[in-house]
Formats: C-alpha cells, sequence, structure tokens
C-alpha cells in the first residue's frame, strides 16, 4: 500500500484529502501538533523529530501547513502567517534530504492570491500578473522557499488554490450562514471575480498530479471560469431557497470584518485566475459551474 503523508492535515482541506485518498487504497499519515488517531503524527512544523523517519520510502507528501489568513492582519498575526509557511517548508525540505529513499512527490501549498487583483485579464501560470501586497508577498516568500530547497530525488508542484467550495469547511459555511440570516447579497460592487473549486475536483486535481509524473512546477487550482460574487451570491440564496438577499456596501464590509476579527480583502478582492495547466495536460472537471456545485454541496 502507498503512502501518503500530509503534514498540517487536521483541518478541512487535509481532511477531503485523507477521505478522497483513502477510497483510493492509499495508506494515509497526517502531520500534526495535536495527534488524536492512530495515523497521527506528533510534529510541531518547527523542528526535526522522529517523524522525518515517517517519510521514508512515502508516495507523496503534501504540505498544507499555515496559519490561515482569516484573521485580523496584526504585526503578530503576519509574522505568524510568514513563520508557519516558511519554516514548514524549510524544514520538510531538509528533512526529504535527510531520506535514503525520500517522497516522490513533494506538493507545497501555494496559493491563487498571487496572482494581483484583476477583473478582465485571466490570470495563467504562465502569463498572471504576480502582484505587491502582504498576501501576494507572502504567496511569492513561501513559493521562493520551496523551489530554493535542492531535492533531486523529489518531484516537486506548488498548489496554487482558489477557494475550495466543501460542504465541512472553507468560505462556503460563513457564506451559508450569512445567507440563511437574509444577508446573502452581493458584497461591494458584486463585480469582482470568485476564482473557486468544488472539494472533489482540488483532491482529482492532486490525484491527477500524482499519476503525470512528468509534471511539476506551478499548478493553478481552480475552476476553467470564474463567476463573480453577484452570481455567486445570487446561487446561494437560490440552493438555500431564501428570496432575502441584503447587500454589503463596502463601509459596512469593513465595519464587520473588524467585529469578526478577520480581513475585508478576502471578500473584495477580484481573483481571475485560469487552470491553464491542468487543461492542457487533459484534465476534466466534475463541477464546472457554480449552481451545479453548490447543489450538490448544500444538499
Amino acid at each position: 500500500m502507498k503512502t501518503i503523508i500530509i503534514a498540517g492535515g487536521s483541518g478541512f482541506l487535509g481532511q477531503v484529502l485523507e477521505h478522497y485518498f483513502t477510497q483510493k487504497n492509499y495508506n494515509i499519515k497526517i502531520l500534526t501538533r495535536n495527534p488524536k488517531r492512530a495515523n497521527d503524527i506528533y510534529w510541531n512544523a518547527k523542528d526535526l523529530g522522529d517523524w522525518k523517519n515517517e517519510l521514508e520510502n512515502t508516495e507523496v507528501l503534501i504540505n498544507l501547513t499555515g496559519k490561515s489568513v482569516d484573521c485580523r492582519y496584526t504585526k503578530e498575526n503576519k509574522k505568524l502567517i510568514h513563520d508557519s509557511r516558511i519554516d514548514s517548508t524549510n524544514l520538510l525540505g531538509l528533512a526529504i534530504n535527510l531520506c535514503e529513499n525520500p517522497p516522490k512527490t513533494w506538493f507545497n501549498s501555494s496559493t491563487a492570491t498571487i496572482y494581483r487583483y484583476s477583473l478582465h485579464k485571466q490570470m495563467t501560470e504562465e502569463n498572471g500578473e504576480i502582484g505587491d501586497d502582504f498576501s501576494m508577498n507572502i504567496a511569492k516568500s513561501w513559493e521562493q522557499s520551496f523551489y530554493n530547497i535542492t531535492n533531486p530525488k523529489t518531484r516537486k508542484i506548488a498548489l496554487r488554490a482558489s477557494i475550495v467550495m466543501g460542504k465541512n469547511g472553507g468560505a462556503l459555511i460563513p457564506l451559508k450562514t450569512l445567507t440563511k440570516f437574509g444577508l446573502g447579497g452581493k458584497q461591494a460592487s458584486g463585480k469582482q471575480k470568485v476564482s473557486w473549486i468544488h472539494e472533489l475536483d482540488f483532491a482529482r486535481a492532486i490525484d491527477f498530479l500524482i499519476d503525470n509524473k512528468d509534471l511539476d512546477g506551478n499548478f493553478n487550482l481552480s475552476v476553467v471560469n470564474p463567476t463573480d460574487n453577484y452570481t455567486l451570491m445570487k446561487t446561494m440564496r437560490k440552493a438555500l431557497k431564501m428570496p432575502i438577499g441584503i447587500n454589503h456596501p463596502v463601509w459596512l464590509l469593513k465595519f464587520g470584518a473588524k467585529v469578526i476579527g478577520t480581513e475585508v480583502e478576502l471578500v473584495l478582492k477580484s481573483r481571475n485566475v485560469i487552470p491553464k495547466r491542468l487543461l492542457d495536460n487533459g484534465f476534466k472537471f466534475k463541477y464546472k459551474n457554480i449552481e451545479l456545485a453548490l447543489t450538490n454541496l448544500l444538499k
């Protein structure tokens, strides 16, 4: 049985991948600060330890480690967001090189937020324009750390993931709550592009990349045609049979973000991301449009 190790795999995306790959008959091990189950292995994402021995003869390593960006960008939180990503990436790179038989493939999280705000220009891996603010600079540093480590025996792929729509976590949960309370109108102009991917296609894309062993480098994980905020919220209301949806002007979004301890950028940024490399190499999405995805996830 082939082994997949998921670092930082106790959260929403780790659970999605564990469920999917367990069904594909992989042996799944989770590197976590709070081991609770038989397949959980302790690590603190900062120091070498016995966990490094688990990497020997592993088929795939997937690193999802990093403090959530769903917080206020205080000086302390900015440092935690940065350090949790860079430190864990450097540590895993070192551990891989200490193995006699290291993981064959290493997937490291990145983010579609690496691209600048765009309503019209489609951001592909080759022609996407990378911007210059806190979030985009974090993404750049993250990928730079990943690629700066030389791992001669290991194929490396950076996952520039867009918003992952899932039943049990991620962005869909707060949007569902807002909509149920009649607050599911458009946010700001509603024109901002929303790049997203269904949780099943997120796992399927990684499975596809595992199987296609000649592929490496950066991959956008997002649907072919991004929706926009207006359409997303309208579709949410339809799926949840909620006829009312109060709109959110920018001033209200900024106030609400402070109240719940997050940043308004998460809603206002227009992410216009295209998965060109997946498409060029033959990947087929199961969930291409937002109505089909939400019908599946909200039933």
